[in-house]
């Protein structure tokens, strides 16, 4: 405890329990650390092996306190602290939770480029963390020209650097944050092409104004997918294999990491360049011409590893066991369903490459590889005869890890032994062997030593088991929104007394690190779900902004500017996710107001949709978006997405947008988000979001597997019809919403939420704190014009 106090003081402070005594004439704070407190700070800490979060002066007047968890534990059945958070407000300037509460982190908040060295050292407690010096980084420029030599070297005219891990994973080790570390750009999607004279850098509406910032423009061109007048990544390509080999009468080696980039995105590549072949043949050619070749450059070192110094280690962190109490389902019984589907499929070999398919799979965790996500490095595979869980031996170090695997008849091989176990299996005596491989996400390099006849490529047996909840998942993600209210709620007592009371103004990373540290103190957690979003005015217009120490664009709350806060925790039980607009000024301006209420409406209009099973996604998107449509106004990201159970944030394969080629349908037992918003950029962002649990139209709480009696389900011509149920416990701001452009219906909606979050999150709050105070008032029914 002393170390940790010594090395973390920040930490250690924001995490730690004060309680406040009361008496007619002295007030006396005390302090003392709680278990569940110290443990998340340790186990943290210990996850980041990459870099240590800068540290601050630890002695702050800190006097909120920290809610008792008996109330939680009484209704849960959860084992925790005796610690309470009650609410007095106090100097809390310094107040944080360095990044390390979210689990994995790979880099300080002062740190915006990727370390170049080796070395990270540690300096005084009171002093931010020594890292590379700046001599030793190199510039956007230094690193396209040593890339450019090296692709050189093996003969490549163009290198392509995706987002990806081998996994196809949204986020990735920070080992495999390669394209983040070449472009300096971090958002979650994009992917990197390097000639020999030019660079450029795709990525969706959601990063537009984030990569403009980030990319060093003399070196880099940002190609804004989707937009008119720009090529997919594909056609791009082909155009340039077409000029090139026009020019030159020769094929244009495009060089890839075959670990990283999808089966099914090289067989598109593959057959854009046959396409565009086609184009440039000339009368009397025999065969069409080659004019591109892929190169996976095997045998040689990534390209951009090669020029990473002090690139960091891939994690090897240990699984836990996800108990039955949250899982639902044992490792056995799902292999017998897998095995089931398999023979109707006629496949000898399923694989399975994402890591949250392989965690829910297994029945186990991991916190540290990837920040924010509770999964490990691993594949899988099942065949009729044998489970096999491919990971680094570290991984399963623990006893209790070992005896569960043992008992589901798990074996266990390096990781690296995936590819020749696929050769092995389809090379074996028995000719009609087949694999099941779902190409969208695979890597390139298992799918490649899969022939054609051999290959069953289709969406595989985990990805629909896992987003469809079964009633031990679902009842730990009802707790897990409630408790996320209870930390909400002392959060917003906090922020509305710091800002309104106090009148002072609150940095972004505090209010990040703050909002982390109430979680933190709740029963259960594990790290946040994804990296805080919490924007500022102009900030909030950046869909995926992360606040950052030393950052130009960091800016401080006060009473002139809006904020946005996405945010979410994981809970060992279950995984939320919530976005808020908040504004505590009082001239908050017509045309803001307008915006947030028509952001309201969609929310309202698409939380109301009664629909029939078996209906897509995309069907239910425009009912978030009409109340913008009506203005002439829009969002360009998708409206809803799924999240896994103690799992990842972001799940599929369902999801609601206007992506239309995304036919998968809504069935009970899903999780979507309903995230609407308005992004006026320069200015502000406004989105509010829930998630949401859907359900028969006769329930708002029944699950998947306790089906009702067909004689109570509503049917219309032999359908069954959803609706969806509210997870999410928080309330939304009434004072900015413009009551006289809103319906009857829609403002019941309001007051019945607010009911319901009242009912569930204040019986876990103690009469009197600032927190319930803070709740009561904000579910209060919305006062309405005669």
């Amino acid at each position: 405890i002393r170390m940790t106090m010594t090395l973390f003081p920040r930490a250690a402070a924001a995490l730690l329990v004060p309680s406040l005594s009361t008496t007619a004439t002295t007030a006396t704070h005390h302090r003392f650390i709680s278990k569940k407190s110290l443990a998340v700070l340790i186990v943290a800490t210990s996850a980041r092996a990459f870099s240590i979060a800068s540290v601050g002066n630890s002695n702050n007047n800190i006097s909120y306190s920290s809610s008792s968890s008996s109330a939680i534990s009484s209704i849960f059945g959860i084992r925790t602290s005796s610690a309470r958070n009650s609410n007095s407000f106090g100097s809390s300037s310094s107040l944080s939770v360095i990044a390390n509460t979210r689990g994995g982190g790979i880099f300080s908040r002062k740190i915006h480029t990727f370390s170049t060295t080796t070395a990270v050292a540690v300096g005084e407690a009171n002093s931010d963390v020594a890292t590379d010096s700046s001599a030793l980084k190199m510039t956007a420029g230094e690193k396209l020209a040593k890339m450019r030599s090296k692709m050189e070297e093996c003969g490549a005219d163009v290198y392509l650097v995706p987002s990806d891990d081998p996994h196809l994973s949204e986020y990735v080790p920070a080992a495999y944050m390669r394209r983040a570390y070449l472009t300096d750009f971090h958002g979650s999607a994009g992917t990197a092409v390097v000639t020999m004279d030019k660079a450029y850098l795709w990525t969706d509406s959601r990063y537009f104004n984030e990569a403009s910032l980030r990319l060093d423009s003399q070196h880099w061109d940002l190609m804004k997918q989707g937009q008119p007048k720009v090529p997919s990544l594909t056609k791009f390509l082909s155009e340039l294999a077409t000029s090139h080999y026009t020019k030159h009468a020769k094929p244009i080696k495009v060089g890839m990491d075959a670990y990283v980039h999808s089966a099914s995105f090289a067989k598109t590549l593959n057959e854009a360049f046959g396409d565009a072949a086609k184009e440039v043949m000339e009368d009397g050619d025999a065969a069409v011409p080659v004019i591109a070749e892929m190169d996976t450059l095997d045998g040689r070192e990534n390209v951009v590893d090669s020029i990473w110094e002090g690139r960091p280690a891939l994690p090897k962190n240990p699984f836990r066991v996800q108990p039955m109490e949250y899982a639902g389902v044992s490792v056995t019984d799902k292999v017998t369903k897998i095995r089931s589907q398999m023979k109707e499929k006629k496949a000898t070999l399923a694989v399975f490459s994402a890591l949250d398919d392989v965690a829910y799979l297994f029945n186990v965790r991991c916190m540290g590889d990837v920040e924010t996500c509770p999964v490990g490095i691993a594949y899988a595979t099942i065949s009729h005869d044998q489970v096999t869980l491919y990971c680094d031996e570290e991984k399963v170090q623990p006893q209790s890890v070992m005896e569960h695997l043992k008992a589901a008849n798990v074996a266990v091989q390096p990781y690296a032994n995936i590819v020749g176990d696929i050769q092995n299996h389809l090379d074996s005596s028995n000719s009609r062997n087949k694999v099941w491989l779902d190409n969208s996400r695979s890597n390139y390099a298992l799918s490649r030593v899969v022939p054609k006849e051999s290959l069953i490529d289709a969406q595989n047996a985990v990805s629909p088991m896992k987003a469809v909840k079964n009633s031990a998942e679902m009842e730990g993600m009802r707790r897990a929104h409630i408790v996320d209210g209870v930390a909400m709620a002392h959060f917003m007592a906090w922020l509305e007394h710091a800002i309104i009371v106090e009148g002072r103004s609150v940095s972004e990373v505090e209010i990040d690190e703050v909002l982390t540290g109430f979680r933190a103190k709740q029963p259960g957690f594990k790290e946040c779900s994804f990296p805080t979003i919490a924007g500022v005015g102009s900030n909030g217009a950046i869909v995926h902004y992360r606040a950052a120490e030393g950052s130009e664009l960091l800016k401080e709350l006060d009473r002139t500017q809006p904020i946005l806060i996405d945010s979410g925790g994981q809970y060992e039980y279950g995984t939320t996710d919530v976005t808020r607009t908040w504004h505590f000024g009082e001239d908050v301006g017509d045309e803001f107001m307008d915006m947030y209420t028509r952001v309201l409406k969609g929310h309202i209009g698409l939380d109301t949709m009664i629909f029939p099973e078996n209906t897509p996604g995309f069907v239910l998107d425009v009912f978030a978006r009409k109340a913008l449509w009506e203005v002439g106004k829009d969002y360009g990201h998708g409206t809803g997405h799924g999240v896994g159970a103690a799992l990842n944030v972001h799940e599929g394969p369902h999801g609601i947008s206007p992506r239309w080629t995304n036919t998968e349908v809504l069935k009970k037992g899903m999780i979507t988000s309903n995230e609407p918003g308005f992004y006026e950029d320069g200015e502000y962002g406004i989105r509010i979001e829930n998630l949401l649990e859907i359900v028969g139209v006769t329930s708002a709480a029944n699950n998947n597997d306790e089906a009702e009696p067909k004689s109570k389900k509503q049917k219309t011509m032999g359908k069954e019809f959803l609706k969806l149920a509210k997870l999410t416990m928080i309330p939304i701001q009434k004072n900015l919403i413009k009551v006289d452009t809103m319906t009857d219906a829609e403002l019941d909606w309001l007051d019945a939420y607010h009911e319901e979050v009242l009912e569930k999150v204040a019986p876990l709050l103690e009469e009197g704190t600032a927190a319930m105070t803070w709740l009561v008032k904000s579910c209060e029914k919305i006062e309405r014009k005669s």
